[in-house]
């Protein structure tokens, strides 16, 4: 039996729109804009700020793009009314939930000047209403959302989610974890190891300070670490694979089904996992899945192992520079 058989009976949450609604909302929202608020927006294609994303708060590292805060409430909706187009349901929840996170950190540290709710950026690269190539993004604090579509077809990363505290203690939603699922099932598979297999998977005692990818741009693939796929048993397996399609269902249906396609293309057996730290719930640690054309990372060391950062990177479509590479090459306009 094919251990593909996990990733394709997912429950893939239903997007309620297509990359065209998508256009149509956005083509919406900038028409909405008035002129000041456009030239913070509105941005050629090949502006390259399009390649800058961080997650720490927009008070500490600027972001281009106009404030939720400053868009009124119509502006607002059809904003979160994209996400929805991009996101699944269940991305889209957990977005909001790291946007609200920011009222309680806002009343946990009254003075703290970077505790700013809605303080969340969006920005538009090309004209969506008439542009075959056209790109958007979303960030603050904790979220980095990065869309580019290129002939109808969607590149969603880099994807970041993070969020502190991870599981509250005080507050609304006390006790929510929103990583509960990425924290169980790297917990599950990497203590199911033999202590043969762990001395392969574990590969660094003390854990990374933060994901190791930080914000660049580009990223290329890391030497191997930790213990492939094949020396996994059947059983580890699918709970690798219950990890990787974890961090799928945040993403828009029909490109999470096309990297879910991609992945049963490559070679499963050679996806590796990698864990740095201790494999004691609520102690700092890391881990990173790499296949040959993705990479996902998982930290949770500061603030006492509560302070989780999660992303998605992929080492030829970020940004959909692997569409944009196909699309000028094929363009008669690009080749006379």
């Amino acid at each position: 039996m094919r251990l593909f058989y996990f990733l394709l009976i997912l429950p893939f949450y239903s997007l309620s729109q297509n990359n065209s609604t998508g256009s149509s909302i956005a083509n919406t929202f900038i028409n909405s804009l008035d002129s000041v608020q456009k030239s913070k927006t509105v941005f050629p294609f090949d502006t390259m700020s399009r390649f800058d994303w961080h997650y720490v708060p927009a008070s500490s590292v600027p972001r281009q793009g106009i404030a939720i805060r400053e868009l009124d409430s119509i502006q607002k909706q059809n904003i979160y009314n994209l996400l929805k187009t991009y996101l699944s349901s269940n991305g889209y929840t957990r977005s909001q939930d790291i946007m609200n996170t920011e009222y309680l950190l806002k009343e946990l540290e009254p003075n703290s000047k970077g505790r700013i709710p809605e303080n969340y950026f969006v920005a538009f690269y090309g004209n969506p209403a008439k542009d075959k190539v056209w790109g958007w993004k979303f960030g603050g604090h904790h979220l980095a959302l990065n869309y580019t579509i290129v002939n109808n077809q969607l590149a969603f990363a880099p994807f970041f989610f993070g969020v502190y505290p991870a599981v509250r203690t005080k507050g609304e939603g006390k006790e929510k974890n929103i990583f509960k699922e990425e924290e169980e099932l790297g917990f599950k598979l990497v203590n199911s190891l033999t202590q043969e297999q762990k001395l392969k998977a574990i590969f660094k005692l003390i854990p990374f300070a933060d994901i190791v990818t930080k914000v660049s741009p580009k990223v290329v693939p890391f030497d191997t670490v930790g213990i492939i796929a094949k020396d996994l048993t059947f059983e580890q397996k699918h709970f690798l694979n219950q990890l990787i399609v974890t961090y799928l269902s945040n993403m828009p249906t029909k490109i999470a089904k096309l990297r879910m396609k991609r992945i049963i293309s490559e070679d499963f057996n050679q996806i590796s996992f990698g864990w740095a730290g201790s494999t004691k719930v609520g102690e700092p640690h890391y881990y990173r899945i790499q296949g040959k054309t993705f990479l996902i990372e998982l930290d949770n060391t500061q603030s006492n192992a509560n302070h989780v950062h999660t992303v998605w990177r992929d080492f030829n479509g970020d940004y959909g520079i692997d569409l944009l590479k196909e699309h000028y090459k094929n363009s008669n306009h690009h080749n006379k």
